[in-house]
């Protein structure tokens, strides 16, 4: 089959108004009768009328006495009347019929007792005075509720009050979901998910797809996975077609590769209404209609496969139902650094985002499409318009929220040098019961520092060795933070040294043997404390940086360069003791060394930066330190000084 290529790729706008004005603004999923106690939060079909007037009888509305009104006419204070029970009044509680020829109630607290049969009034009533009239809330016949009228808990009441005991509503619509892909396997098919195989991937993009299906009320029904074959393919689509089913998605093979059938296939079936739109992630997406049914081909990666639900499935799933697409809250922010992007293609960057005094710091986090967890952390979405080549730290952009406003605000900003203990800061502080969150961009140590003197973090972590003192952070304080007063503490004492493949293959014994043609590393970024203590090392070595295979093989975090290491994409690399443990690596240590947390001072007395030292005190902290290995906790929480 021929490789698609995306020569006709539409913006997002355009991709939507094509594909959502295919099924018109007035198309709906079809018609049901439900019972009226179980219309919570459904759409109502056709206006409600009244079958019963409320209430069906003149009702006391107080507990007192039923009365004639014009029988007490005249009466006042200095006049009072005695009415006879029975006779002239009939005692009566709130709800009770008012009894034939009565017109009023006087209520109880008004009333003086002379004796069994006597009642005494100090002032008349008038005609239906505390009385709930026939009809009075509502009249058989009058429209309830409308069309189009998602129905409410005191709505139900009316309904039944009214006598509705039935209402037809728009069907929630039915979502079809067809994985494919040769590589995948389920999990309910996995016993030992260390066992799944080189070239196995576990199948969770349905899953997430029919969760984002039942936010929009709708039903997600997940067809089994399908192999990379056309004909396959094919008939789970033509199976899916000839169901109750409103839309089909189909996850993965929508791009260009050789074996990516869905744009053909939809083709030839009915019609490609759009293939290719210019986002990121999400660009492969295919939007067709086959049987005057919607067909998406929803990209296989996993932050594109939401990405795409959320551009065109979501809206078209409310419109089905008559549901007005749910509003996003946006909250203007700065970002923590620069962030160039794609001219011609609109990015939708995810962030994490914290208040830092008037400030409001959004993070980018990793912008791979396969990346879930950037949508697990992420607070809130930049979008980068099409004709953008980026977004400077000094704009102000607006972020589409993912979160409550008000955990925004009980966010510590925590940038620099990445660290395993500083997320597990974040879950301390959540276990010990604060409504407090840590969001953490790694930037490296001197990323940290000047995030700091720009004032758009809370907190930066930093391990940078002075290699002329052997004293850490320090001296590069003084230099990139002059002038304004910051408080060091300790957070922890770390081992770092080369993280080796399982068994050492390659015989690594020091950085002596980085200069080895057959060795490969991968470094940190410049920047990053760990790149300059390896440099340090270097240089005492007297290792020229150039003779190092993969010097200039970056990499953000300790658990990246593990990765790198664990695939064979590197030998060995320069990280943590803790990472290379977390995936059962080898480490030859080198350097136990100082990382600290760095807060302006004016932070210190706030109620969330007290929370983060009593966290990093606690014993529970420290306990749960120890165990990731490589680590010497027994100074975390230590003032150390202040400067500035």
């Amino acid at each position: 089959m021929k490789r698609h290529v995306y020569l006709a790729m539409k913006s997002l706008e355009e991709a939507k108004e094509i594909f959502l004005s295919r099924f018109g603004a007035g198309r709906r999923s079809g018609v049901e009768e439900i019972a009226a106690e179980d219309s919570l939060g459904r759409v109502t079909a056709e206006p409600i009328f009244a079958a019963i007037s409320t209430p069906t009888y003149h009702a006391a509305a107080m507990d007192g006495i039923a009365v004639r009104a014009e029988e007490t006419y005249g009466t006042t204070e200095r006049k009072p009347k005695i009415l006879k029970v029975k006779d002239e009044a009939c005692w009566i509680n709130t709800g009770q019929a008012l009894p034939e020829g009565f017109n009023a109630v006087i209520m109880v607290e008004k009333l003086h007792q002379v004796d069994e049969e006597r009642l005494e009034i100090r002032a008349p009533a008038y005609p239906w005075q505390h009385v709930r009239k026939v009809g009075e809330d509502i009249v058989a016949t009058q429209l309830l509720l409308p069309q189009d009228h998602r129905v409410r808990p005191y709505d139900i009441g009316a309904m039944l009050s009214a006598g509705v005991f039935a209402l037809r509503v728009w069907k929630k619509p039915r979502v079809v979901i067809i994985p494919t892909g040769s590589e995948l396997v389920r999990h309910k098919d996995i016993t030992d998910p260390g066992e799944m195989g080189i070239g196995k991937i576990m199948e969770y993009n349905s899953y997430v797809l029919a969760a984002l299906v039942r936010e929009c009320e709708a039903v997600p029904v997940i067809h089994g996975i399908v192999q990379d074959v056309e004909e396959e393919i094919r008939r789970a689509l033509e199976s899916a077609l000839d169901s109750d089913a409103h839309m089909i998605i189909i996850n993965a093979g929508s791009s260009a590769g050789a074996k990516d059938y869905t744009a053909h296939i939809v083709s030839q079936m009915g019609e490609v209404l759009v293939h290719g739109v210019a986002m990121m992630p999400g660009k492969p997406t295919i939007l067709g209609v086959i049987k005057d049914k919607p067909v998406i081909g929803n990209p296989g990666y996993a932050v594109s496969s939401t990405l795409s639900f959320q551009q065109f499935a979501r809206p078209l799933l409310f419109m089905l139902q008559g549901l007005r697409v749910p509003g996003t809250k946006i909250l203007p922010v700065n970002l923590s650094r620069d962030v160039p992007s794609k001219l011609g293609i609109e990015e939708f960057l995810r962030v994490n985002i914290g208040k830092v005094g008037e400030k409001t710091i959004a993070t980018p986090l990793p912008r791979g499409a396969g990346s879930i967890t950037t949508m697990t952390r992420a607070e809130g979405i930049v979008r980068i318009p099409a004709l953008s080549e980026g977004v400077s730290q000094k704009e102000t952009v607006n972020a589409e929220l993912l979160v409550d406003e008000e955990e925004i605000s009980n966010t510590v900003v925590v940038i620099g040098s990445h660290d395993i203990t500083i997320d597990l800061l974040g879950d301390e502080i959540r276990r010990r019961g604060h409504n407090l969150r840590i969001s953490s961009g790694n930037v490296g140590s001197l990323g940290g520092l000047m995030a700091l003197r720009r004032g758009i973090c809370h907190a930066a972590g930093s391990h940078l060795l002075d290699t002329e003192t052997g004293e850490y952070n320090l001296s590069y304080i003084k230099r990139y933070v002059k002038g304004l007063k910051v408080s060091v503490f300790h957070l922890v004492l770390r081992d770092q040294g080369l993280i080796l493949g399982r068994g050492n293959p390659k015989g690594i014994q020091g950085i002596q043997d980085l200069a080895r043609e057959d060795v490969t590393f991968v470094n940190r970024q410049a920047g990053s404390g760990t790149r300059v203590l390896f440099d340090y090392l270097l240089g005492q070595l007297g290792v020229r940086p150039e003779s190092v295979r993969g010097y200039d093989h970056e990499e953000f975090t300790h658990m990246a360069v593990a990765v790198d290491v664990l695939s064979g994409a590197a030998d060995c690399g320069m990280g943590i003791y803790a990472a290379a443990r977390a995936l059962n690596l080898g480490f030859v240590p080198l350097e136990r060394e100082q990382y600290d947390l760095i807060f302006p001072s004016a932070f210190i007395e706030t109620p969330a930066i007290q929370v983060v030292l009593e966290t990093i005190r606690s014993q529970d902290f420290r306990e749960r330190v120890k165990a990731l290995g490589g680590y010497d906790p027994a100074r975390s929480g230590q003032f150390w000084v202040e400067m500035g």
